[in-house]
């Protein structure tokens, strides 16, 4: 039994005339639909502002890092905006400098683990057999390996320990579980149609991997490596915290360590370690922030789309994530002085579900 669908003729998505062509506002938006996110917008921002006070910082600082003065812990003032150390060290100096060395053990480590674990998941997930046994042997043991202790015996045996060496070996352990999220993520797409069809066709297996599995990783890649980098930048504190690396290299766990080791706050020196602190909290919420735009930029049951909206003969009906319009009754119903359109003859209900029509 078929329905009358003539109450419901008016109701169609906004914008979507066979006629319509997308304009340039359009074409932007969808370029750039990423950086729209705020979360992710937020995140990037802050970002790069750490990016470049890891560029220039060296230069622009006002003193030297290592200089001893005559203020002895002094507390922020004009001439030293955070303070001083117990040495007379400014304080600003050496958190301007310390950026350079935690983004550079961060994401280097997070470059090392990402390409090492895009190598073994993606190689595993689609050679399969013995290869994907083998691999898949190899990254569950670097799963069941303490990272940190590892680190802190290395570099506790190496007298050099600088900050490449940490962050090599901090890429070098953290790279298992994002090869497993690869893996499993490659072994649902090499048996996809248009996969077949590129194997079927005779193309080279880099190639289809290249071609045609990278592009469906890229979004899980990148959030693995921002996940990676924030590992990495809190692994690089903590060991220059506990005195592990090397504490001439200044860095925001250097600047702990001596307020820590030199009792700043008995001393109640708040301004020895609270910039550094803040400096930690912030690059670490910049990070879970990007990481978060990636995964609802990707995901669109997460994506924001609130204005999409269906036309009614009343009005419009705002369409939200994850859930089925309700058009009432009332929304139904035409204007008041409108002419009233013929009803159905047989009782039946007619449920409207995203611009599709069943009946009941």
């Amino acid at each position: 039994m078929t329905a009358s669908t003539t109450g419901l003729a008016a109701i169609a998505p906004t914008g979507t005339a066979p006629d319509a062509t997308p304009g340039d506002h359009d074409e932007r938006r969808r370029r750039f639909r990423f950086i729209q996110n705020p979360k992710a917008a937020t995140g990037t921002v802050i970002l790069g502002i750490y990016v470049i006070f890891a560029v220039i910082g060296p230069w622009i600082a006002p003193y030297d890092p290592s200089q001893r003065g005559n203020s002895l812990v002094a507390a922020p003032s004009s001439k030293h905006w955070f303070g001083t150390t117990h040495l007379g060290q400014d304080i600003f100096s050496q958190v301007l400098v310390g950026t350079r060395g935690v983004l550079y053990v961060g994401f280097l480590a997070g470059a090392i683990a990402t390409v090492l674990s895009v190598l073994v998941g993606v190689t595993a997930g689609y050679l399969g057999g013995l290869t994907d046994e083998g691999m898949s042997a190899l990254s569950n043991v670097f799963l069941v390996i303490p990272a940190l202790p590892l680190i802190v015996i290395i570099t506790s045996a190496l007298p050099g320990a600088n900050d490449t060496l940490i962050a090599l070996l901090i890429g070098l352990t953290s790279w298992a579980w994002g090869a497993r999220i690869l893996r499993a993520q490659t072994l649902s797409l090499r048996r996809r149609d248009y996969v077949e069809a590129a194997r079927a066709s005779g193309e080279k297996t880099w190639r289809v991997i290249l071609f045609e599995i990278m592009p469906n990783l890229t979004a899980v890649i990148a959030s693995g490596f921002v996940g990676t980098v924030i590992f990495a930048v809190m692994s690089e504190i903590t060991l220059a915290f506990i005195g592990v690396s090397d504490v001439s290299e200044w860095n925001w766990g250097t600047i702990l360590y001596w307020a820590q080791s030199q009792q700043a706050l008995d001393q109640h020196a708040w301004w020895w370690f609270v910039p550094a602190g803040l400096a930690v909290a912030l690059l670490g919420t910049s990070l879970a922030l990007l990481n978060f735009g990636i995964d609802e930029f990707v995901n669109p049951r997460l994506r924001d789309s609130g204005g999409q909206k269906i036309r009614t003969v009343s009005g419009s009906v705002r369409m939200r994530v994850g859930f089925t319009p309700v058009v009432r009754p009332a929304d139904l119903r035409p204007p008041r002085g409108a002419p009233v359109p013929p009803q159905p003859t047989d009782a039946a209900v007619t449920t409207v579900s995203f611009g599709k029509e069943r009946a009941t």
